[in-house]
């Protein structure tokens, strides 16, 4: 309201003597005096700033209905009305100078108010962007369409009306100019009188224009940021409702679009996650490990994953999403295991060498329903990593495991990372052919396998990470 009530003030102190000078040189009587005009005119629009103020504060209620913009000319007029009436009973001006200063006062409220309109819409829409307004706060104003329509009509019409008057005045001049005028004299007082009402009302259609474009600026950028956003995976970025017209209600559908997004994408993802845990649970009905060891593993692999995209994100480029995916795809790293007979994948005792080459299997068996899943629903990135894990999990560091024999940096991340994971679960898990080992037990055996078996800066984020290891084999035991 103060930054409304300032540019207001500015507004009267410019529009005073633009207004005197359009009375001197436009409107009025050639014999009326500077002193004559001022100070009745100061008076008026003292008189007039005064009453906006009190009006505004004391009557004009939020949600009251009223037009602020009908107000704003609704001054001016008044102001008109005021300056007519002394000039009729103290000057005796004729009736054209009447209808100029109703005319040119209400010209000058209108683009005041139009300006005036635009920077209280500024204002709100900042104070609706710092509340986080998301849908619209009331029924929709009159369209944007129509208002331009309107502004623009109006305009022409009321600056159309005070050029005819200035016309017919300066036709009435000539008319009867004195002999000691030149016809140049008059041309040039006849332009210069034509070139203050246009410059006037440009620098103010300048300044409406300049005010309308920063408010369309403001919603394009949030549009455009918000849109930046989802495009980038955010679903929760929303975009400002600023605005009670057309434009508000884009940015409140396409928040209502977003809504629905991300609806169907938390569908998808459940989908996806009840799909995985059906296939995990697939393969645990025919294994003779538990259901609690797919829930220790993945836990496992996301505490891995995320020491080392906290402490060595240059080796491990592993952000957040990616996380998030190892952990849900961790579950399916058997899931070949269902293509094992019983015979060897249910065996008490120790398999023999040709039992353990099909058992070798399961990792390419697993790759392979993923492969195909994949190629029917098309690449992304989670059944990229589930296949990943699936096929390499078993791959060692020194290029001695199976069914690849892959080396190195040339074993995906995921599938180092479920390398200890897997390799400790087994060991501190009570089996029909083994007994549990302890954590120290299976800590000494997996810092044997560092650089051979395992990736060594997987090793030394397992030393660093070993008492949640610790934490999660505990609160995910296996039930006697």
């Amino acid at each position: 309201m103060q930054k409304i009530t300032g540019r207001c003030a500015l507004h009267y102190g410019v529009t005073l003597p633009l207004f005197c000078l359009y009375g001197l040189q436009v409107s009025f009587q050639d014999s009326l005096t500077l002193p004559q005009l001022l100070g009745p005119t100061l008076l008026v629009f003292t008189l007039m700033f005064a009453a906006r103020h009190w009006v505004l504060c004391r009557l004009v209620l939020p949600g009251s209905g009223l037009s602020s913009f009908g107000l704003e000319v609704g001054f001016y007029l008044l102001g008109a009305l005021l300056l007519s009436g002394y000039s009729g009973l103290m000057l005796d001006l004729p009736l054209s100078s009447h209808l100029k200063i109703l005319l040119g006062m209400t010209t000058l409220g209108f683009l005041v108010a139009a300006d005036l309109s635009l920077a209280r819409d500024w204002n709100l829409a900042k104070q609706r962007e710092h509340q986080g307004s998301l849908v619209l706060t009331r029924p929709l104003a009159m369209p944007v369409s129509r208002k331009f329509s309107l502004f623009t009509f109006t305009t022409l019409v009321l600056l159309g009306g005070v050029l005819f008057l200035l016309f017919n005045k300066d036709l009435e001049r000539l008319a009867t100019v004195d002999r000691s005028l030149s016809r140049l004299d008059v041309q040039q007082y006849i332009l210069l009188e034509i070139a203050f009402v246009m410059g006037v009302t440009f620098c103010y259609l300048w300044l409406i224009i300049r005010g309308y474009g920063r408010n369309l600026t403001l919603f394009l950028e949030h549009q455009m940021r918000t849109m930046a956003q989802v495009q980038c995976g955010d679903l929760d970025a929303r975009v400002p409702v600023t605005r009670d017209d057309e434009f508000g209600l884009i940015a409140a559908s396409t928040n209502q679009m977003i809504g629905e997004l991300k609806a169907r994408r938390d569908e998808l993802n459940l989908t996806r996650d009840v799909a995985i845990l059906g296939l995990a649970s697939l393969a645990e009905t025919r294994d003779n490990e538990t259901g609690a060891h797919i829930i220790r593993t993945q836990h496992y692999v996301k505490v891995l994953a995320e020491h080392l995209s906290r402490h060595d994100a240059e080796r491990y480029p592993l952000d957040d999403a990616t996380i998030d995916l190892l952990f849900k795809s961790a579950p399916l790293h058997d899931v070949g295991k269902v293509g094992i007979p019983d015979a060897i994948l249910l065996k008490s005792g120790k398999l023999t060498d040709e039992e353990f080459a099909i058992m070798k299997r399961h990792p390419q068996i697993g790759a392979d329903a993923l492969a195909s899943a994949e190629a029917e629903l098309g690449s992304n990135s989670f059944l990229r990593l589930a296949r990943e894990i699936s096929l390499t999990h078993h791959e060692k560091w020194d290029g001695s495991g199976y069914p690849a024999g892959l080396a190195g940096e040339s074993i995906p991340i995921s599938g180092r990372l479920m390398a200890v994971a897997d390799v400790y679960d087994a060991l501190i898990s009570k089996r029909v052919y083994k007994h549990a080992f302890t954590h120290e037990e299976a800590k000494a055996i997996i810092v044997q396998g560092r650089g051979s078996h395992f990736d060594p800066g997987m090793v030394d984020a397992f030393l660093a990470c070993e008492g949640a290891f610790r934490q999660i084999a505990a609160e995910h035991r296996d039930q006697a």
